[in-house]
Protein backbone atom coordinates (compact mmCIF):
# COMPACT_ATOMS: atom_id res chain seq x y z
CA UNK A 1 0.00 0.00 0.00
CA UNK A 2 1.95 2.98 -1.30
CA UNK A 3 0.86 6.07 0.61
CA UNK A 4 1.52 9.57 -0.60
CA UNK A 5 4.94 11.16 -0.37
CA UNK A 6 5.67 14.73 0.69
CA UNK A 7 8.79 16.60 -0.38
CA UNK A 8 10.10 19.31 1.88
CA UNK A 9 13.24 21.43 1.60
CA UNK A 10 14.96 23.21 4.47
CA UNK A 11 18.44 24.59 5.13
CA UNK A 12 18.91 22.50 8.30
CA UNK A 13 16.98 19.46 9.49
CA UNK A 14 17.05 18.61 13.21
CA UNK A 15 16.16 15.00 14.09
CA UNK A 16 14.90 14.79 17.66
CA UNK A 17 12.85 17.33 19.62
CA UNK A 18 14.34 16.92 23.09
CA UNK A 19 16.54 19.55 24.76
CA UNK A 20 19.51 19.45 22.40
CA UNK A 21 17.44 19.35 19.20
CA UNK A 22 15.25 22.26 20.26
CA UNK A 23 18.24 24.32 21.46
CA UNK A 24 19.94 23.85 18.07
CA UNK A 25 16.72 24.73 16.21
CA UNK A 26 16.32 27.88 18.33
CA UNK A 27 19.90 28.94 17.52
CA UNK A 28 19.24 28.50 13.80
CA UNK A 29 15.92 30.35 13.89
CA UNK A 30 17.46 33.24 15.86
CA UNK A 31 20.11 33.48 13.14
CA UNK A 32 17.42 33.64 10.47
CA UNK A 33 18.25 30.21 9.04
CA UNK A 34 15.48 27.98 7.67
CA UNK A 35 15.11 25.02 10.05
CA UNK A 36 12.74 22.07 10.49
CA UNK A 37 12.66 19.83 13.59
CA UNK A 38 11.18 16.32 13.48
CA UNK A 39 10.57 13.76 16.21
CA UNK A 40 8.88 10.43 16.74
CA UNK A 41 7.17 11.37 20.01
CA UNK A 42 5.24 14.48 21.16
CA UNK A 43 7.67 17.36 21.73
CA UNK A 44 6.35 18.18 25.21
CA UNK A 45 7.03 14.58 26.22
CA UNK A 46 10.65 14.20 25.06
CA UNK A 47 13.01 12.20 27.28
CA UNK A 48 14.64 15.45 28.52
CA UNK A 49 11.47 16.11 30.52
CA UNK A 50 12.28 13.15 32.82
CA UNK A 51 15.59 14.59 34.09
CA UNK A 52 15.12 15.40 37.75
CA UNK A 53 18.37 16.46 39.40
CA UNK A 54 19.53 19.70 37.87
CA UNK A 55 21.87 21.43 35.46
CA UNK A 56 25.52 22.24 36.17
CA UNK A 57 27.41 25.49 35.71
CA UNK A 58 30.16 27.05 37.81
CA UNK A 59 28.16 30.24 38.38
CA UNK A 60 29.79 30.71 41.81
CA UNK A 61 26.56 32.21 43.16
CA UNK A 62 26.73 30.11 46.34
CA UNK A 63 30.40 29.04 46.44
CA UNK A 64 32.33 32.08 45.14
CA UNK A 65 35.57 30.08 44.76
CA UNK A 66 34.10 27.82 42.06
CA UNK A 67 35.49 28.11 38.51
CA UNK A 68 34.87 26.45 35.15
CA UNK A 69 38.36 24.99 35.45
CA UNK A 70 37.35 23.17 38.65
CA UNK A 71 34.14 21.95 36.98
CA UNK A 72 36.30 20.61 34.12
CA UNK A 73 38.68 18.89 36.54
CA UNK A 74 35.79 17.20 38.39
CA UNK A 75 34.25 16.03 35.09
CA UNK A 76 37.54 14.57 33.81
CA UNK A 77 38.27 12.82 37.10
CA UNK A 78 34.80 11.32 37.25
CA UNK A 79 35.13 10.12 33.61
CA UNK A 80 37.99 7.80 34.67
CA UNK A 81 40.13 9.74 32.15
CA UNK A 82 38.07 8.69 29.11
CA UNK A 83 36.41 12.08 28.48
CA UNK A 84 37.91 14.35 25.84
CA UNK A 85 39.48 17.37 27.62
CA UNK A 86 38.58 19.69 24.71
CA UNK A 87 34.90 18.70 24.86
CA UNK A 88 34.96 19.11 28.64
CA UNK A 89 36.49 22.59 28.40
CA UNK A 90 33.92 23.73 25.83
CA UNK A 91 31.02 22.59 28.03
CA UNK A 92 32.31 23.84 31.37
CA UNK A 93 33.51 27.18 29.98
CA UNK A 94 30.27 27.68 28.05
CA UNK A 95 28.00 26.52 30.87
CA UNK A 96 27.22 29.96 32.37
CA UNK A 97 26.14 31.18 28.95
CA UNK A 98 23.90 28.12 28.62
CA UNK A 99 22.16 29.07 31.87
CA UNK A 100 21.84 32.70 30.68
CA UNK A 101 20.18 31.47 27.47
CA UNK A 102 17.62 29.53 29.52
CA UNK A 103 16.98 32.59 31.71
CA UNK A 104 16.47 34.67 28.57
CA UNK A 105 13.86 32.14 27.39
CA UNK A 106 12.06 32.37 30.75
CA UNK A 107 13.25 29.32 32.70
CA UNK A 108 11.96 29.43 36.31
CA UNK A 109 15.13 28.48 38.23
CA UNK A 110 15.01 28.13 42.03
CA UNK A 111 16.51 31.30 43.51
CA UNK A 112 17.90 32.61 46.76
CA UNK A 113 16.05 35.40 48.57
CA UNK A 114 18.26 38.05 46.94
CA UNK A 115 17.46 36.73 43.45
CA UNK A 116 20.67 34.74 42.79
CA UNK A 117 20.18 31.36 41.14
CA UNK A 118 20.32 28.67 43.86
CA UNK A 119 22.92 25.93 43.44
CA UNK A 120 23.12 22.64 45.31
CA UNK A 121 25.55 19.77 45.72
CA UNK A 122 24.97 16.94 43.33
CA UNK A 123 27.44 14.11 42.98
CA UNK A 124 31.21 14.38 43.06
CA UNK A 125 31.38 18.12 42.50
CA UNK A 126 33.91 20.10 44.53
CA UNK A 127 31.46 22.98 44.93
CA UNK A 128 27.73 23.63 44.72
CA UNK A 129 27.11 24.19 41.02
CA UNK A 130 23.85 22.45 40.18
CA UNK A 131 20.99 24.83 39.34
CA UNK A 132 17.49 23.37 39.54
CA UNK A 133 13.73 23.80 39.54
CA UNK A 134 12.33 21.55 42.28
CA UNK A 135 12.87 17.90 41.36
CA UNK A 136 11.58 18.45 37.81
CA UNK A 137 14.39 20.50 36.21
CA UNK A 138 14.33 18.62 32.88
CA UNK A 139 10.59 19.13 32.54
CA UNK A 140 10.96 22.89 33.04
CA UNK A 141 13.87 23.06 30.56
CA UNK A 142 11.86 21.18 27.93
CA UNK A 143 8.84 23.41 28.54
CA UNK A 144 10.98 26.55 28.30
CA UNK A 145 12.57 25.43 25.00
CA UNK A 146 9.21 24.40 23.49
CA UNK A 147 7.82 27.84 24.39
CA UNK A 148 10.78 29.64 22.80
CA UNK A 149 10.50 27.47 19.67
CA UNK A 150 6.79 28.37 19.47
CA UNK A 151 7.59 32.10 19.77
CA UNK A 152 10.06 31.74 16.89
CA UNK A 153 7.46 29.77 14.87
CA UNK A 154 9.88 26.90 14.29
CA UNK A 155 8.09 24.16 12.35
CA UNK A 156 8.09 20.95 14.41
CA UNK A 157 6.75 17.70 13.00
CA UNK A 158 6.62 15.40 16.03
CA UNK A 159 4.97 12.44 14.33
CA UNK A 160 7.67 11.84 11.71
CA UNK A 161 9.95 8.82 12.07
CA UNK A 162 13.25 9.18 10.16
CA UNK A 163 14.32 5.84 8.73
CA UNK A 164 17.42 6.82 6.76
CA UNK A 165 19.83 9.70 6.23
CA UNK A 166 20.40 10.55 2.56
CA UNK A 167 24.11 10.66 1.73
CA UNK A 168 26.01 10.82 -1.57
CA UNK A 169 29.82 10.60 -1.67
CA UNK A 170 30.02 11.22 2.08
CA UNK A 171 27.94 14.41 1.82
CA UNK A 172 24.54 14.58 3.48
CA UNK A 173 21.57 15.87 1.48
CA UNK A 174 18.61 15.13 3.73
CA UNK A 175 16.59 12.33 5.26
CA UNK A 176 13.73 9.96 4.49
CA UNK A 177 10.91 8.86 6.78
CA UNK A 178 7.18 8.43 7.36
CA UNK A 179 4.37 9.78 9.50
CA UNK A 180 3.65 7.35 12.36
CA UNK A 181 -0.05 8.22 12.29
CA UNK A 182 -1.02 7.98 8.62
CA UNK A 183 2.03 6.50 6.86
CA UNK A 184 2.67 9.51 4.63
CA UNK A 185 6.26 9.34 3.37
CA UNK A 186 8.59 12.30 3.75
CA UNK A 187 11.56 13.24 1.58
CA UNK A 188 13.30 16.06 3.40
CA UNK A 189 16.07 17.76 1.44
CA UNK A 190 18.50 19.64 3.67
CA UNK A 191 21.96 21.17 3.38
CA UNK A 192 22.80 19.96 6.85
CA UNK A 193 21.35 17.48 9.35
CA UNK A 194 21.67 17.54 13.15
CA UNK A 195 21.16 14.17 14.82
CA UNK A 196 19.66 14.60 18.31
CA UNK A 197 17.74 11.36 18.68
CA UNK A 198 19.05 10.11 22.02
CA UNK A 199 20.94 7.06 23.27
CA UNK A 200 20.44 3.30 23.42
CA UNK A 201 19.56 2.36 27.00
CA UNK A 202 16.07 1.07 26.12
CA UNK A 203 17.78 -2.10 24.85
CA UNK A 204 18.06 -3.37 28.47
CA UNK A 205 15.13 -4.94 30.28
CA UNK A 206 15.13 -2.48 33.17
CA UNK A 207 15.66 1.04 31.94
CA UNK A 208 14.70 4.58 32.85
CA UNK A 209 13.71 5.16 29.20
CA UNK A 210 10.08 4.60 28.37
CA UNK A 211 8.78 2.36 25.59
CA UNK A 212 9.99 3.32 22.12
CA UNK A 213 12.55 5.95 23.16
CA UNK A 214 16.36 5.69 23.27
CA UNK A 215 16.28 2.56 21.12
CA UNK A 216 19.62 3.34 19.45
CA UNK A 217 18.11 5.22 16.49
CA UNK A 218 20.98 7.75 16.45
CA UNK A 219 23.53 4.92 16.29
CA UNK A 220 21.90 3.20 13.32
CA UNK A 221 21.22 6.36 11.33
CA UNK A 222 24.81 7.55 11.80
CA UNK A 223 26.52 4.23 11.02
CA UNK A 224 24.40 3.59 7.91
CA UNK A 225 25.32 7.11 6.73
CA UNK A 226 29.04 6.40 7.14
CA UNK A 227 29.56 7.64 10.72
CA UNK A 228 31.05 5.78 13.69
CA UNK A 229 30.16 5.06 17.33
CA UNK A 230 32.50 5.90 20.21
CA UNK A 231 32.46 3.93 23.50
CA UNK A 232 29.06 2.20 23.11
CA UNK A 233 29.95 -0.16 26.00
CA UNK A 234 30.02 2.71 28.52
CA UNK A 235 26.46 2.75 29.82
CA UNK A 236 25.55 4.22 33.17
CA UNK A 237 23.32 2.09 35.39
CA UNK A 238 21.27 4.08 37.87
CA UNK A 239 21.15 2.31 41.26
CA UNK A 240 17.42 2.70 41.87
CA UNK A 241 14.71 1.80 39.40
CA UNK A 242 11.47 0.15 40.50
CA UNK A 243 10.74 -3.47 39.55
CA UNK A 244 6.93 -3.51 39.41
CA UNK A 245 4.55 -3.03 37.69
CA UNK A 246 6.20 -4.64 34.64
CA UNK A 247 5.07 -1.85 32.28
CA UNK A 248 6.82 0.77 34.45
CA UNK A 249 9.87 -1.31 35.45
CA UNK A 250 12.93 0.91 35.57
CA UNK A 251 11.07 4.09 36.53
CA UNK A 252 13.65 5.96 38.60
CA UNK A 253 13.45 6.64 42.28
CA UNK A 254 15.42 9.89 42.56
CA UNK A 255 18.78 9.62 44.27
CA UNK A 256 17.56 12.43 46.50
CA UNK A 257 15.89 9.56 48.43
CA UNK A 258 19.39 8.40 49.44
CA UNK A 259 20.63 11.98 49.77
CA UNK A 260 17.93 12.72 52.34
CA UNK A 261 18.92 9.71 54.46
CA UNK A 262 17.35 6.69 52.76
CA UNK A 263 18.79 3.30 53.78
CA UNK A 264 19.52 0.30 51.54
CA UNK A 265 18.89 -3.21 52.86
CA UNK A 266 19.01 -6.70 51.36
CA UNK A 267 16.35 -9.39 51.79
CA UNK A 268 17.55 -10.28 55.28
CA UNK A 269 17.36 -6.67 56.41
CA UNK A 270 21.14 -6.08 56.40
CA UNK A 271 22.49 -2.60 55.54
CA UNK A 272 24.76 -3.95 52.83
CA UNK A 273 26.59 -0.75 51.79
CA UNK A 274 28.84 -1.32 54.84
CA UNK A 275 30.48 -4.08 52.76
CA UNK A 276 31.21 -1.88 49.74
CA UNK A 277 31.80 1.67 50.99
CA UNK A 278 31.74 1.77 54.81
CA UNK A 279 32.63 5.47 54.90
CA UNK A 280 30.06 6.87 52.54
CA UNK A 281 27.48 4.08 52.84
CA UNK A 282 24.34 5.06 50.86
CA UNK A 283 25.95 8.34 49.75
CA UNK A 284 28.53 6.54 47.59
CA UNK A 285 28.88 7.09 43.81
CA UNK A 286 26.34 5.89 41.28
CA UNK A 287 28.54 3.18 39.79
CA UNK A 288 29.44 1.83 43.26
CA UNK A 289 25.90 1.70 44.62
CA UNK A 290 24.66 0.04 41.41
CA UNK A 291 27.48 -2.52 41.63
CA UNK A 292 26.74 -3.18 45.33
CA UNK A 293 23.02 -3.74 44.70
CA UNK A 294 23.80 -5.92 41.67
CA UNK A 295 26.23 -8.05 43.71
CA UNK A 296 23.76 -8.56 46.58
CA UNK A 297 21.08 -9.72 44.12
CA UNK A 298 23.47 -11.91 42.12
CA UNK A 299 24.80 -13.62 45.26
CA UNK A 300 21.31 -14.55 46.40
CA UNK A 301 20.69 -11.88 49.05
CA UNK A 302 18.10 -10.00 46.99
CA UNK A 303 14.32 -9.88 47.31
CA UNK A 304 12.16 -12.56 45.64
CA UNK A 305 11.64 -10.18 42.68
CA UNK A 306 15.39 -9.71 42.27
CA UNK A 307 15.87 -6.38 43.98
CA UNK A 308 16.92 -4.70 47.20
CA UNK A 309 15.02 -2.44 49.61
CA UNK A 310 15.33 1.35 49.74
CA UNK A 311 13.76 2.64 52.93
CA UNK A 312 12.91 6.24 53.84
CA UNK A 313 10.13 5.40 56.30
CA UNK A 314 12.27 6.40 59.30
CA UNK A 315 12.43 10.01 58.03
CA UNK A 316 9.91 12.57 59.32
CA UNK A 317 6.80 12.57 57.16
CA UNK A 318 7.12 16.32 56.45
CA UNK A 319 10.70 15.86 55.19
CA UNK A 320 9.46 13.27 52.72
CA UNK A 321 6.57 15.45 51.53
CA UNK A 322 8.77 18.52 51.13
CA UNK A 323 11.95 16.98 49.73
CA UNK A 324 10.71 13.88 47.88
CA UNK A 325 7.28 14.85 46.53
CA UNK A 326 7.78 13.16 43.17
CA UNK A 327 8.95 9.88 44.70
CA UNK A 328 5.98 9.89 47.09
CA UNK A 329 3.52 10.59 44.26
CA UNK A 330 5.08 8.06 41.84
CA UNK A 331 4.98 5.16 44.29
CA UNK A 332 1.42 5.94 45.32
CA UNK A 333 0.31 5.99 41.67
CA UNK A 334 2.25 2.95 40.45
CA UNK A 335 2.07 0.60 43.44
CA UNK A 336 -0.40 2.13 45.92
CA UNK A 337 2.63 2.20 48.23
CA UNK A 338 3.14 4.81 50.96
CA UNK A 339 6.89 5.46 51.25
CA UNK A 340 6.40 7.15 54.63
CA UNK A 341 5.64 3.70 56.09
CA UNK A 342 6.91 1.11 53.61
CA UNK A 343 10.27 0.41 51.86
CA UNK A 344 10.59 0.51 48.05
CA UNK A 345 11.83 -2.50 46.06
CA UNK A 346 14.48 -1.35 43.56
CA UNK A 347 17.19 -2.70 41.25
CA UNK A 348 19.92 -1.21 39.01
CA UNK A 349 18.53 0.26 35.81
CA UNK A 350 20.11 1.17 32.43
CA UNK A 351 20.05 4.94 32.49
CA UNK A 352 22.42 6.84 30.22
CA UNK A 353 24.54 6.24 27.09
CA UNK A 354 27.84 7.92 27.89
CA UNK A 355 29.20 6.91 24.52
CA UNK A 356 27.47 7.70 21.23
CA UNK A 357 28.09 8.92 17.71
CA UNK A 358 31.75 9.83 17.08
CA UNK A 359 32.08 13.61 16.83
CA UNK A 360 34.86 16.21 16.75
CA UNK A 361 35.00 18.15 20.02
CA UNK A 362 34.89 21.66 18.57
CA UNK A 363 31.73 21.48 16.43
CA UNK A 364 30.34 17.95 16.87
CA UNK A 365 30.73 17.18 13.16
CA UNK A 366 30.68 13.43 12.48
CA UNK A 367 33.07 12.91 9.57
CA UNK A 368 30.10 12.79 7.17
CA UNK A 369 30.02 16.28 5.61
CA UNK A 370 27.05 18.30 6.87
CA UNK A 371 26.04 15.76 9.54
CA UNK A 372 26.32 16.71 13.24
CA UNK A 373 25.32 14.87 16.44
CA UNK A 374 24.43 16.34 19.84
CA UNK A 375 23.09 15.41 23.26
CA UNK A 376 22.93 11.81 24.42
CA UNK A 377 23.34 10.79 20.76
CA UNK A 378 26.91 12.14 20.78
CA UNK A 379 30.05 11.29 22.80
CA UNK A 380 33.14 12.82 24.36
CA UNK A 381 31.99 14.52 27.56
CA UNK A 382 31.25 11.76 30.06
CA UNK A 383 33.84 8.99 29.58
CA UNK A 384 33.25 6.01 31.87
CA UNK A 385 31.07 7.77 34.47
CA UNK A 386 28.84 10.81 34.04
CA UNK A 387 28.64 13.54 36.63
CA UNK A 388 25.00 14.17 37.50
CA UNK A 389 23.71 17.40 36.02
CA UNK A 390 26.30 17.48 33.20
CA UNK A 391 23.99 15.98 30.57
CA UNK A 392 21.50 18.87 30.70
CA UNK A 393 24.15 21.58 30.34
CA UNK A 394 25.70 19.66 27.42
CA UNK A 395 22.41 20.06 25.53
CA UNK A 396 22.49 23.83 25.87
CA UNK A 397 26.16 24.38 25.11
CA UNK A 398 26.41 22.14 22.08
CA UNK A 399 22.89 22.97 20.87
CA UNK A 400 24.12 26.54 20.42
CA UNK A 401 27.53 25.62 18.94
CA UNK A 402 26.16 23.05 16.49
CA UNK A 403 23.34 25.37 15.41
CA UNK A 404 26.03 27.92 14.56
CA UNK A 405 28.21 25.32 12.77
CA UNK A 406 25.31 23.93 10.70
CA UNK A 407 24.30 27.47 9.70
CA UNK A 408 27.84 28.24 8.51
CA UNK A 409 28.07 24.92 6.63
CA UNK A 410 24.74 25.53 4.87
CA UNK A 411 25.74 29.07 3.89
CA UNK A 412 29.07 27.97 2.42
CA UNK A 413 27.56 25.10 0.40
CA UNK A 414 27.80 25.82 -3.33
CA UNK A 415 25.52 23.00 -4.49
CA UNK A 416 23.52 20.28 -2.83
CA UNK A 417 24.16 16.74 -4.08
CA UNK A 418 21.19 14.58 -4.99
CA UNK A 419 20.96 10.89 -5.78
CA UNK A 420 17.92 9.16 -7.19
CA UNK A 421 19.52 5.80 -6.37
CA UNK A 422 20.00 6.65 -2.68
CA UNK A 423 16.41 7.89 -2.45
CA UNK A 424 15.16 4.71 -4.15
CA UNK A 425 16.99 2.60 -1.54
CA UNK A 426 15.37 4.55 1.30
CA UNK A 427 11.93 4.05 -0.29
CA UNK A 428 12.54 0.36 -0.88
CA UNK A 429 13.56 -0.20 2.75
CA UNK A 430 10.07 0.84 3.91
CA UNK A 431 8.28 -0.87 0.99
CA UNK A 432 10.01 -4.15 1.78
CA UNK A 433 9.08 -4.01 5.46
CA UNK A 434 5.45 -3.19 4.65
CA UNK A 435 5.33 -6.09 2.21
CA UNK A 436 6.86 -8.51 4.72
CA UNK A 437 4.44 -10.93 6.30
CA UNK A 438 6.84 -13.23 8.14
CA UNK A 439 5.99 -15.19 11.29
CA UNK A 440 8.22 -13.16 13.63
CA UNK A 441 6.74 -10.58 15.98
CA UNK A 442 8.58 -7.24 16.36
CA UNK A 443 7.77 -6.82 20.06
CA UNK A 444 8.92 -10.38 20.88
CA UNK A 445 12.26 -9.76 19.14
CA UNK A 446 12.71 -6.44 20.95
CA UNK A 447 12.18 -8.33 24.20
CA UNK A 448 14.72 -10.97 23.12
CA UNK A 449 17.37 -8.28 22.60
CA UNK A 450 16.56 -6.72 25.97
CA UNK A 451 16.85 -10.12 27.67
CA UNK A 452 20.20 -10.80 25.98
CA UNK A 453 21.64 -7.42 26.98
CA UNK A 454 20.36 -7.72 30.55
CA UNK A 455 21.72 -11.23 30.94
CA UNK A 456 25.14 -10.71 29.30
CA UNK A 457 25.95 -6.98 29.26
CA UNK A 458 24.51 -5.63 32.50
CA UNK A 459 26.28 -4.07 35.47
CA UNK A 460 28.95 -6.82 35.53
CA UNK A 461 30.31 -8.51 32.40
CA UNK A 462 32.80 -11.21 31.43
CA UNK A 463 34.20 -12.61 28.19
CA UNK A 464 32.16 -15.82 28.18
CA UNK A 465 28.91 -13.97 28.81
CA UNK A 466 29.58 -11.30 26.19
CA UNK A 467 30.43 -13.93 23.56
CA UNK A 468 27.25 -15.83 24.48
CA UNK A 469 25.38 -12.55 24.04
CA UNK A 470 26.86 -12.09 20.55
CA UNK A 471 25.85 -15.66 19.61
CA UNK A 472 22.27 -14.97 20.80
CA UNK A 473 22.27 -11.70 18.84
CA UNK A 474 23.29 -13.57 15.65
CA UNK A 475 20.18 -15.73 16.05
CA UNK A 476 17.94 -12.74 16.78
CA UNK A 477 19.26 -10.90 13.70
CA UNK A 478 18.46 -13.92 11.55
CA UNK A 479 14.88 -13.82 12.89
CA UNK A 480 14.56 -10.07 12.24
CA UNK A 481 14.66 -10.87 8.52
CA UNK A 482 11.32 -12.70 8.96
CA UNK A 483 9.26 -10.09 10.80
CA UNK A 484 5.68 -9.37 9.88
CA UNK A 485 4.73 -5.67 9.88
CA UNK A 486 1.04 -4.78 10.01
CA UNK A 487 -0.07 -1.14 10.03
CA UNK A 488 -3.62 -0.90 11.33
CA UNK A 489 -6.42 1.49 12.00
CA UNK A 490 -4.39 3.03 14.84
CA UNK A 491 -1.54 3.98 12.51
CA UNK A 492 1.93 2.96 11.53
CA UNK A 493 3.38 2.25 14.99
CA UNK A 494 4.20 -1.33 13.99
CA UNK A 495 6.45 -0.03 11.19
CA UNK A 496 8.11 2.39 13.65
CA UNK A 497 8.76 -0.48 16.05
CA UNK A 498 10.35 -2.52 13.25
CA UNK A 499 12.85 0.30 12.68
CA UNK A 500 13.37 0.64 16.46
CA UNK A 501 14.20 -3.08 16.39
CA UNK A 502 16.79 -2.64 13.60
CA UNK A 503 18.40 0.16 15.61
CA UNK A 504 18.37 -1.88 18.81
CA UNK A 505 20.13 -4.79 17.07
CA UNK A 506 22.88 -2.53 15.72
CA UNK A 507 23.33 -0.77 19.08
CA UNK A 508 23.43 -4.12 20.89
CA UNK A 509 26.14 -5.42 18.56
CA UNK A 510 28.25 -2.28 18.96
CA UNK A 511 27.89 -2.47 22.76
CA UNK A 512 28.73 -6.18 23.05
CA UNK A 513 31.72 -6.01 20.68
CA UNK A 514 33.21 -2.97 22.42
CA UNK A 515 32.57 -4.53 25.85
CA UNK A 516 34.54 -7.62 24.78
CA UNK A 517 37.41 -5.39 23.61
CA UNK A 518 37.58 -3.35 26.86
CA UNK A 519 39.31 -6.00 28.96
CA UNK A 520 39.48 -3.98 32.18
CA UNK A 521 37.26 -2.54 34.89
CA UNK A 522 36.83 1.23 34.65
CA UNK A 523 33.93 3.33 35.93
CA UNK A 524 30.61 1.90 34.78
CA UNK A 525 32.30 -0.96 32.91
CA UNK A 526 32.86 -3.86 35.34
CA UNK A 527 34.64 -6.94 33.95
CA UNK A 528 34.68 -9.69 36.60
CA UNK A 529 37.43 -11.46 34.59
CA UNK A 530 39.53 -8.24 34.43
CA UNK A 531 38.89 -6.53 37.79
CA UNK A 532 41.74 -4.00 37.50
CA UNK A 533 42.04 -0.78 35.52
CA UNK A 534 44.46 -1.18 32.57
CA UNK A 535 46.40 2.04 31.81
CA UNK A 536 46.90 0.91 28.19
CA UNK A 537 43.10 1.04 27.76
CA UNK A 538 42.89 4.75 28.57
CA UNK A 539 41.59 5.12 25.00
CA UNK A 540 38.22 5.49 23.33
CA UNK A 541 36.93 2.49 21.36
CA UNK A 542 35.47 3.49 18.00
CA UNK A 543 33.05 1.06 16.31
CA UNK A 544 32.29 1.48 12.62
CA UNK A 545 30.38 -1.75 11.92
CA UNK A 546 30.36 -5.46 12.84
CA UNK A 547 33.86 -6.56 13.87
CA UNK A 548 35.41 -3.13 13.19
CA UNK A 549 36.80 -1.45 16.31
CA UNK A 550 39.70 1.00 16.48
CA UNK A 551 41.42 2.46 19.51
CA UNK A 552 41.54 6.24 19.55
CA UNK A 553 43.95 8.11 21.80
CA UNK A 554 42.65 10.91 24.00
CA UNK A 555 44.26 14.38 24.02
CA UNK A 556 46.29 15.33 27.07
CA UNK A 557 44.65 17.19 29.93
CA UNK A 558 45.92 20.81 30.14
CA UNK A 559 48.24 21.33 33.15
CA UNK A 560 46.04 24.00 34.79
CA UNK A 561 43.10 21.56 34.84
CA UNK A 562 45.17 18.51 35.85
CA UNK A 563 46.40 20.43 38.90
CA UNK A 564 42.80 20.74 40.11
CA UNK A 565 41.96 17.04 39.78
CA UNK A 566 41.78 15.91 43.37
CA UNK A 567 39.63 13.55 45.35
CA UNK A 568 36.47 15.42 46.19
CA UNK A 569 35.42 15.25 49.82
CA UNK A 570 31.93 13.80 49.84
CA UNK A 571 31.22 14.04 53.55
CA UNK A 572 27.49 14.43 54.05
CA UNK A 573 26.55 14.94 50.41
CA UNK A 574 25.10 12.59 47.86
CA UNK A 575 27.66 11.41 45.35
CA UNK A 576 25.91 10.54 42.17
Amino acid sequence: MQSSERRIATSVLVIGTGGSGLRAAIELAERGVDVLAVGKRPKADAHTSLAAGGINAALATIDPEDTWQQHAADTLKESYLLANPETVQIVTEGAARGIEDLERYGMPFAREEDGRISQRFFGAHTFRRTAFAGDYTGLEIQRTLVNRATQLEIPILDTVYITRLLVKDNVIFGAYGFDVEDGTRYVIHADSVILAAGGHNRIWRRTSSRRDENTGDSFRLAVEAGGKIRDPELVQFHPSGIIEPENAAGTLISEAARGEGGILRNASGERFMARYDPERMELSTRDRVALAAYTEIKEGRGTPNGGVWLDVSHLPRETIMRRLPRVYQTMLELQMLDITTTPIEIAPTAHYSMGGVWVRPEDHSTGVDGLYAIGEASSGLHGANRLGGNSLIELLVFGRIVGEAAAAYSEALEAQPRSAAVLAEARAEIDDLLASDGPENVRALQRAIRNTMTEHAGVVRDEAGLLAGLAELDQIEARIADVGVHPDIAGYQDLAHAFDLKSAALAARATLEAAVERRETRGCHNRSDYPELDPSLQVNLVWSGPGRIERESIPEIPAEIAALMRDVSTAGKLVE
